[in-house]
């Protein structure tokens, strides 16, 4: 191939790749910057051209790391970043930074980013990760409580009325809207989760293209209460002008309705349009009758899709499954059980010690007791290390972060880190 014929392929291969690029050189200016990245970014090759990247893009997508990178001449890689694009869409990618010199010996620095927003937008609901349609015959429903709130969602599903889910985070919420669609005698064509503490243009856009299309769809909108009054307002309008369609329209608040409206977080308006049927959702702490046998169901889908060995829970594990709160709820209980399986290899039962450093801080916490994690009286009570360590950091990291309500940007500020760096030390765990 001659070199014009090199040229070509690589324009072809850097415009049509599905990895962004963006290079910069040692002053800030843009010198690649390939279609993928101005999809991630909003940000059009027009309006980059010439333009120091400072000029255009926002610090958190990685302007500092490409600098850091040219200045140290070392790789910065894994980087998860979650940022609001010039089109108003909430964006994540994964990001690799890596200098780059050329013949003259100037350094560049080049960004590599992958799309992962619709995984992480999969992992904002990992109690939908069953690799099947979640019907209600899916769902644990041991008590007579959550038997019940099945019951009342099938009635739901047969009249195809709103419906407003009510309780507390990690409940499952979203378990029985997506039991409803699938419940559906006439079922509709795709199920639409709206995560109302995001833009709410954007959400509402959304509404507004699916709502007047000939394809009917459920509709569910988690912790509406999180809009504003005006955007609550013009869900109602859209809904009520299309009411004769299809549709069916969920929603999930995380308190009681009537207080809410008191506090002027939900319209009056909006929650008469499913004032005919509320259903509340237990807290997993007042039905602890389900916590096993979720367990159970748990361990089950493991082995068969990952072909693990678990079985249960050792006695003194379940003993105190039964007895925490819970208070992230039935969420809480699977990211554990997660996080637990992750390292399991050939055991079938699950020891206290194989039990997160975390988890033991928050049940120590809970009780009162003092915490033993950092003592040891005998010889079986030492580890290695480097677990040692990880374990102390995984405790330090989570009790901060708790400090400051789950803020990122706040946490790193005070541990001294930048917020990349314990974004990476979040994901590690």
């Amino acid at each position: 191939m001659q070199l014009q014929q090199y040229i070509e392929l690589y324009q072809f291969m850097e415009q049509h790749i599905t990895t962004g690029i963006c290079a910069i050189d040692e002053n800030g200016r843009v010198v690649l910057y390939n279609n993928k990245m101005s999809d991630i970014t909003g940000v059009s090759k027009q309006e980059i051209e010439r333009r120091i990247i400072t000029e255009l893009l926002d610090v958190d997508l990685g302007q500092q790391l490409l600098h850091q990178v040219i200045a140290t001449n070392e790789p910065v890689l894994h980087q998860k970043q979650t940022f609001w694009n010039k089109n108003g869409e909430e964006v994540t990618i994964m990001s690799d930074y890596r200098p780059f010199t050329l013949s003259s010996g100037e350094v560049l620095g080049v960004q590599f980013a992958r799309d992962i927003t619709q995984q992480e937008f999969l992992m904002d609901q990992p109690l939908s990760r069953y690799g099947a349609p979640l019907t209600f015959d899916i769902i644990t429903a041991v008590s007579k409580a959550m038997q019940q709130v099945i019951q009342q969602a099938k009635i739901a599903a047969i009249g195809r009325i709103p419906v407003m889910l009510v309780g507390e985070s990690g409940t499952g919420k979203d378990m029985i809207a997506e039991g409803i669609h699938h419940e559906l005698a006439e079922q509709n064509e795709r199920f639409i989760t709206l995560l109302c503490r995001r833009n709410e243009q954007t959400l509402i856009q959304q509404i507004e293209k699916y709502i007047a299309e000939s394809s009917n769809y459920t509709f569910f909108a988690e912790r509406i209460e999180f809009l504003s009054m005006p955007a609550q307002e013009k869900i109602l309008a859209m809904l009520t002008e299309h009411a004769d369609r299809g549709h069916v329209f969920i929603a999930s608040i995380g308190t009681d309705p009537i207080d809410l409206i008191a506090a002027g977080k939900l319209s009056k308006n909006l929650y008469y349009l499913f004032s005919n049927l509320t259903i509340h959702v237990p807290a997993l702490r007042t039905r602890r009758e389900d916590i096993m046998p979720f367990v159970n169901d748990y361990f089950e889908r493991r082995r068969r899709n990952f072909g693990v060995k678990v079985q249960k829970l050792a006695p003194n594990v379940e003993q105190l499954f039964m007895t925490y709160d819970w208070p992230g709820n039935l969420k809480e209980l699977e990211v554990l059980l997660d996080d637990i399986c992750a390292l399991l290899t050939n055991e079938e039962v699950v020891e206290m010690a194989m039990l997160p450093a975390y988890f033991k801080w928050k049940v120590k916490e809970e009780d009162g007791t003092q915490n033993d994690l950092f003592t040891f009286r005998e010889k079986q009570d030492l580890r290695p290390l480097d677990e040692y360590m990880r374990e102390v950091e995984e405790y330090y990291i989570s009790h901060a972060l708790a400090l400051h309500n789950g803020n990122i940007s706040q946490t790193a500020k005070t541990l001294g880190l930048h917020r990349q760096g314990l974004q990476y030390r979040l994901k590690r765990k």
